[in-house]
């Protein structure tokens, strides 16, 4: 009879510990904002692995709609248990409350250990006092140091010469039970990494390009879920890449100093339930055979030979009693460092928009647009059918496709290299399926051949758009469907020249010109998240600078490009990107490590060129019809390149270096004036569109001048019938200083032309991407897939959008925010996920009035700047404005 008391007192005890939980709860959601924090990021990536650097940067983006809502404080928590990180515990980093509105930090807590993983959160005060809490993020520490490789550097005994990739494989027995496994790859050259019958990861082309003698990247996995108890195999595939470039072309990468048959260095890191680990390692016990993979160049093609498959090649029990011993190689450089940017990936599956049978040997296919990527082809037929695939990106006449516009570098020493053309020989065992794994092109068509007679369908082939996988962070919608193509095709030709490093185009050249890149960077940092490919491309600057501060002109390089096509107007990429992704990013961390590579540089003009003028340089390339001075050109991106070493060396408290860029910046800017500006008349030279837009973009026209330049700009667009007369430097002006100087009309009816020479001409005659000519009938300079006319697409950000960093607090931490409501648009939109949240303009017409509406994202705020009115200070949140 007692039992009832007691169960009731046990029950009663419960209610009072759930009611005191409630009521806690209930406190704790009345401390803490509706907001949350999206996004936690190390060295820009969410929850990376194989991290190098001991004071790697961590950064949040608080999601927060409320109106002048703003961070007071931050603590971040950083430990190696995710579960007392929950805690507001902090064992290896606790910063405490910091008093600070920043959303970056450098971690600077206790010594990160190679190989470990930590867990980190952050929460943050708003203005209010009330609290955000972040969830739990995690990064995993990498090599860290060159000595903590195991595994030895091994290939096979061939020479550059020979022709089939080599396969290499190990197999291994993990001695207990598996609690976590992480597989870390260097590579000369190019791989694909399997476990046990399964590729590792869905990368492509890894790892990046680089200068292969000076530095070499290596990739990290989480293999845990890819490997079992018992037996487990290795298998590891080589290609060339541009590391054993056996194709033959203008640039001569087959000579490049570093060429060697590929090699790797693999460490299989293996810990136990019990806390001891295992290390699987690359070295003599290794097994290697050539593959079906008869020849790979990532210039040119892939030719595969399906009847040399070795099915299980990479799974446990595969009998490799013919396959020979591997050897030690020397490693490519002393340098090997972490791969932390984002992939390049089969981004997009493309499926045929139509198919063309020319007769029983000849079908063409036709994707719809043009890619960077390869083609898969499923095919049926007898052993030793050779089947050809020829990529282009146009048609002849009859039907064929036609790469005559894109094979005028090649310098083929045989015939058995076509240009962009794989081949494949089937091994007669039902269908046979062919991808690339060591190459891509730039087309729209394929053309498949066959040696016999095959039947192919539309659904035979599909295309894969491959391009690093930036994620996308902008967006532009116009009431103009043409200025949706042309952003579009901006976007698509941006994407497809961005492997690891931007490139030129993804067919003829594969380069990664240095003059492209800077004119396209706005237009890329404000479409797509692409820090990381910056980083990594300044890294390939600072390689290949020689002690006297020369760049090449393409980046990198195996020694070409040290001699033409290298003048300011082409490697300001060394100040222009850093100074870029610090505006966009409000991270110097770039523009920091380049410093002592830009300094190196001006000097270096400055001791060729003392009167402050240089004549180095390509100048306006490929121009409509009128080509601006060289000296003027170069010059004035020699000012822009010494104005940001002003601001960087003030920037970073270096005032010794502050006076002297400014004294020189000065120099420079008087000398161009002295010689090309006619004060009176407010012309540049002869007043061509880039002679005058360039010195009013880049800020070089004196103060009381810039009324009258811009009015002879506007008269000069006016008298060329508001189009085009600029090559690749005007292209980065001319709409910038219109706009900016009060012709955004002007800007806009170039903009929006459809006839020749203009953007929309190349859209009304079915572009999908940009080109490289404005003339499309032209003889030379003819890619279809050319970034370098492509500042339209950051054009439209800023100068219909109006969204701008402002470099007095950079990340978009104030947006400066400027639109333009032009004639021929009812209504606009852009949108910027920058390093707040995302930042939203979108105008629409009602009668005689503009709505504006404007999103600014927490923790920022914005100076809006409207025709006829004075500066507005406007604070997170969402406004309507309307405006007459």
């Amino acid at each position: 009879m007692q039992e009832k008391p007691i169960n009731m007192l046990k029950l009663s005890i419960k209610l009072i510990v759930l009611c005191t939980f409630f009521i806690f709860q209930a406190k704790i959601s009345s401390s803490q904002t509706k907001g949350n924090i999206v996004v936690q990021k190390v060295e820009h990536i969410i929850n990376p692995i194989g991290i190098d650097v001991q004071h790697p940067r961590l950064s949040w983006l608080w999601n927060d709609s409320r109106e002048g809502v703003f961070q007071t404080a931050y603590q971040v928590y950083v430990g190696e248990d995710s579960l007392s990180v929950l805690k507001d515990e902090g064992q290896q980093w606790s910063t405490g409350k910091v008093a600070s509105d920043a959303n970056l930090v450098k971690y600077a807590g206790g010594e990160l250990k190679p190989f470990k993983k930590y867990y980190w959160r952050v929460d943050l005060w708003d203005q209010s006092g009330k609290i955000v809490k972040g969830d739990v993020a995690s990064f995993e520490m990498g090599m860290m140091n060159q000595e903590n490789w195991q595994g030895a550097w091994i290939s096979d005994d061939s020479g550059v010469e020979v022709k089939p990739a080599a396969y290499f494989r190990k197999q291994f027995n993990p001695s207990k039970k598996i609690k976590t496994a992480r597989a870390y790859i260097a590579v000369g050259g190019l791989y694909e990494l399997y476990l046990n019958g399964k590729k590792v990861g869905n990368h492509r082309l890894d790892p990046a390009y680089t200068r292969f003698d000076r530095r070499n990247l290596y990739v990290s996995y989480d293999v845990t879920e890819q490997l079992q108890q018992g037996d487990n195999a290795i298998g590891v595939l080589l290609g060339n890449g541009w590391y054993n470039h056996q194709s033959t072309a203008v640039w001569f990468f087959d000579k490049a100093p570093w060429r060697a048959r590929p090699t790797f260095c693999l460490d299989l890191k293996i810990t136990y339930e019990d806390g001891t680990t295992e290390t699987i390692i690359t070295d003599k016990s290794w097994k290697t055979n050539l593959s079906p993979i008869i020849f790979n160049s990532i210039y040119t093609a892939e030719h595969y030979d399906a009847r040399l498959e070795q099915p299980g090649w990479d799974t446990p029990g595969f009998d490799g009693s013919k396959w020979k011993d591997v050897v030690l190689r020397a490693a490519p450089s002393q340098h090997i460092v972490s791969q932390v940017m984002h992939p390049i990936r089969n981004v997009k599956r493309i499926e045929a928009k139509s198919m063309q049978k020319l007769n029983d040997t000849t079908y063409v296919f036709d994707l719809g647009r043009n890619i960077a990527g390869v083609s898969e082809l499923k095919v049926k037929g007898k052993e030793g059918t050779v089947v050809r695939l020829k990529h282009g990106e146009r048609l002849y006449d009859n039907g064929h496709v036609d790469i005559s516009n894109i094979d005028q570098h090649y310098r083929p020493t045989d015939d058995k290299d076509p240009f962009q053309t794989d081949i494949l020989i089937l091994n007669g065992k039902g269908e046979n399926t062919f991808m690339p794994k060591f190459n891509y092109k730039g087309f729209q068509y394929v053309e498949v051949t066959s040696s016999e007679p095959v039947t192919l369908k539309q659904e035979s082939l599909i295309g894969y758009f491959m391009h690093s996988d930036v994620p996308v962070i902008g967006k532009i919608q116009a009431s103009n469907p043409l200025i949706n193509k042309i952003w579009e095709a901006t976007n698509s030709s941006y994407l497809s020249n961005l492997f690891g490093y931007p490139t030129d185009c993804p067919q003829r050249e594969k380069n990664g010109w240095t003059g492209d890149a800077h004119i396209a960077i706005e237009t890329g940092l404000y479409s797509f998240d692409g820090i990381t490919i910056y980083e990594k491309w300044l890294a390939d600057h600072r390689d290949e600078q020689q002690p006297n501060g020369v760049l090449p002109s393409i980046i990198p390089t195996g020694g070409w490009g040290y001699e033409w096509g290298n003048g300011p107007d082409w490697t300001s990429t060394i100040a222009l990107i850093p100074w870029n992704v610090y505006l966009f990013y409000g991270d110097s961390t770039l523009l920091l490590d380049s410093y002592a590579s830009i300094k190196k540089y001006v000097n270096h003009i400055d001791a060729l060129y003392p009167s402050g003028l240089t004549t180095w340089g390509l100048g306006d390339w490929v121009p409509v019809k009128s080509k601006s001075p060289v000296e003027l050109t170069s010059s004035i991106y020699y000012y822009a390149d010494v104005q940001i070493l002003s601001k960087t060396a003030k920037l970073f408290g270096n005032q010794q270096d502050y006076d002297k860029y400014t004294a020189l910046a000065s120099k420079i800017k008087n000398a161009i004036n002295q010689k090309y500006l006619n004060k009176e008349t407010g012309i540049y030279g002869t007043g061509l569109q880039t002679e005058l837009s360039m010195p009013l973009f880049w800020g070089v026209v004196p103060n009381e001048l810039i009324g009258k330049v811009a009015k002879n700009l506007a008269d000069r667009v006016s008298t060329d019938n508001f189009h085009l007369d600029v090559g690749l430097l005007g292209t980065k002006s001319i709409l910038n200083a219109l706009s900016e100087n009060g012709y955004a009309d002007m800007a806009y009816k170039i903009a929006a032309q459809e006839d020749y020479p203009s953007w929309g001409w190349w859209i009304k005659n079915g572009a999908t991407t940009l080109y490289e000519n404005w003339n499309i009938e032209s003889a030379s300079d003819i890619s279809m897939n050319h970034i370098m006319f492509g500042e339209i697409g950051a054009w439209l950000y800023k100068g219909l959008g109006g969204i701008k960093p402002d470099p007095e607090k950079p990340g978009f931490k104030n947006v400066l925010i400027e639109p333009h409501f032009v004639p021929g648009l009812d209504s606009f939109e852009a949108s910027h996920i920058g390093p707040y949240g995302e930042i939203k303009t979108a105008w629409k017409r009602k009668g005689k009035k503009v709505v504006l509406n404007l999103t600014i994202p927490a923790n920022s705020t914005a100076t809006l700047l409207l025709p006829s009115q004075t500066p507005k200070e406007i604070v997170a949140g969402t406004h309507v404005i309307e405006w007459e």
